[in-house]
């Protein structure tokens, strides 16, 4: 059934699609998988335990969570912080997944800090804080470029 002029399809009066909606989490989704794509493609290309499919996924599921919860919860710092406690929580989880320890080496701390900042890059992207989410990538992105081949030099 078509409503509001060919703007909401729904099947029944409680069930509905609004395209208007629809097409601005949408957005949000693809930036916050484009702002991921750097830091993924380094980690894909380093052959490291994440990559390409990884960070973009965390960066959408990160913004996905938090559109759904602004959604159904009031914009009370209580109600945000919990989200955001959630999704820190979650994220540390995957990212722990990352961490491998050989005889007395540890690696893939890096790509777990990684993938913790791209998740609150998704949730910036949600709460429409574009500079947050611009600026993690970069600066993640910047880290693996450019401290790496630091590291590489002061490990010699």
């Amino acid at each position: 059934m078509l409503l509001d002029d060919g703007v909401q399809l729904g099947i029944s009066d409680e069930v509905f699609l609004d395209w208007r909606v629809l097409v601005a989490h949408l957005w949000r989704m693809l930036l916050a998988f484009a702002l991921a794509l750097p830091v993924a493609w380094n980690r894909e290309r380093l052959d490291r335990s994440a990559g390409l499919r990884t960070f973009p996924l965390v960066a959408i599921a990160s913004c996905a969570y938090v559109l759904i919860a602004k959604d159904f919860l009031s914009d009370s710092a209580g109600d945000i912080a919990r989200i955001l406690q959630g999704l820190i929580t979650g994220i540390g989880f995957i990212g722990g997944g990352a961490i491998l320890k050989q005889d007395d080496r540890t690696m893939g701390t890096a790509t777990a800090a990684s993938i913790w900042s791209t998740g609150a890059l998704g949730a910036a992207v949600a709460f429409d804080r574009f500079e947050i989410a611009v600026l993690l990538s970069f600066i993640n992105w910047a880290t693996f470029r450019w401290l790496t081949a630091l590291k590489d030099e002061a490990a010699k």
